[in-house]
């Protein structure tokens, strides 16, 4: 086997070594009702605390301000069924604010536009798969009050 090939058949080799390249999920969140306060975003793989996903040391969170366009960036996203939480937390104080103990204050929205019930909606409505590529989606915020 003479040097070309050879080096031909190690790099071809290499390349099946690689992992799956991360890239980047990009959300354009729709339908805010106000310019006021922040976004927090947080994007999970672990279906049992969804969407409480601040519990998973592995999720990727951000908080972006709530004025003008909203574009939201998760960059070296690997591969993978994920699902994302919104808050639009308008008085900044980082929690979802309640009337009458149960009924949010604040907008929300979840990956596939999953729809909030009695309750966020489960793992199965909100989780999409992430392949190698860039990704890109919409949020629209909801509101309940």
């Amino acid at each position: 086997m003479n040097l070309a090939a050879g080096l031909a058949a190690f790099g071809a080799l290499m390349l099946g070594a690689v992992p799956a390249a991360a890239e980047t999920v990009t959300i354009t969140v729709t339908d805010l009702r106000s310019g006021e306060g922040v976004i927090r975003a947080c994007m999970t793989q672990v279906e049992d605390i969804f969407p409480r996903c601040i519990r998973d040391p592995q999720s990727h969170r951000t908080v972006v301000p709530a004025d003008g366009k909203v574009v939201i960036r998760f960059k070296d996203v690997a591969p993978g069924k994920y699902a994302i939480a919104l808050l639009h937390d308008e008085n900044r104080n980082g929690k979802a604010d309640r009337a009458l103990g149960m009924m949010p204050r604040e907008g929300y929205g979840f990956s596939r536009d999953a729809e909030v019930r009695m309750g966020p909606p489960s793992w199965n409505d909100s989780v999409f798969e992430h392949g190698t590529g860039s990704q890109t989606m919409t949020i629209r915020m909801r509101y309940f009050l």
